[in-house]
Formats: structure tokens, C-alpha cells, sequence
């Protein structure tokens, strides 16, 4: 069963989000959340590529010995759990200081907005 739609949702007609779309707080924000989250897409990826690209073709590398039974393909492994948590870390570090405030104050004009009825 399909839900109905909030009539106090924005859509993409409702001039107050076009209006709200072209200040410069909204670019200003997706220029911020790009310039982040782009950057470490393609970091995490290129990090994720290199291990599996090393785990077919790299054997005897990934299977040195560091310590005892565990050898570089264990590390390398482990190592991808420690950047996943770190960047989630980071962007919740730089979401709640850099667009946390002005998504804010988007929605709080969004809201004024809506309570003026214009």
C-alpha cells in the first residue's frame, strides 16, 4: 500500500525549496558535502582495490609473516574494518561542525516559511 505524500514535505516545485535551492547557504553546503565525501569515496575505494588487487596477484607479498600465523593479508584485512570506523568518525566530526549548522539554518527558514503559509 502506497503511502500518501506530506503535503508539508518540500518538493522539488514548491518555490520555497527552489528559493531555499538557490541561496548561497544550500551551494555552499553541497559544495562542503561534495568536497568530503568524493574525495573519500574514491580514497576508501582506491585502498579497497589495492588490497584485493594484492590478494590475487600479490601472493607471496600478502603472505609474509608479520607475527606468529599472522601474515600481511590479515593486517591489510583488519586494516580495512580501522578505515571504514575512521571515516565514519571524520565525517561525523565534519558534518556536526561544518554542514550540521548550516543545513540548520536552511531548514529553520524552510520552516518559517512554511508556518508564514507563503
Amino acid at each position: 500500500m502506497a503511502s500518501r505524500p506530506d503535503p508539508k514535505q518540500a518538493s522539488p516545485h514548491d518555490p520555497v525549496y527552489q528559493e531555499l535551492h538557490a541561496r548561497p547557504e544550500f551551494t555552499e553546503l553541497r559544495r562542503l558535502y561534495r568536497g568530503f565525501v568524493f574525495p573519500a569515496t574514491v580514497a576508501f575505494l582506491s585502498w579497497y582495490l589495492l588490497y584485493v588487487v594484492l590478494s590475487n596477484w600479490a601472493h607471496d607479498f600478502m603472505s609474509t609473516k608479520v607475527v606468529g600465523n599472522i601474515n600481511i593479508a590479515l593486517v591489510f584485512g583488519l586494516l580495512q574494518f580501522v578505515t571504514t570506523f575512521l571515516l565514519a568518525w571524520l565525517y561525523s566530526r565534519f558534518s556536526t561542525a561544518k554542514l550540521d549548522p548550516l543545513a540548520r539554518q536552511l531548514d529553520d527558514e524552510y520552516r518559517e516559511h512554511q508556518a508564514k503559509g507563503v
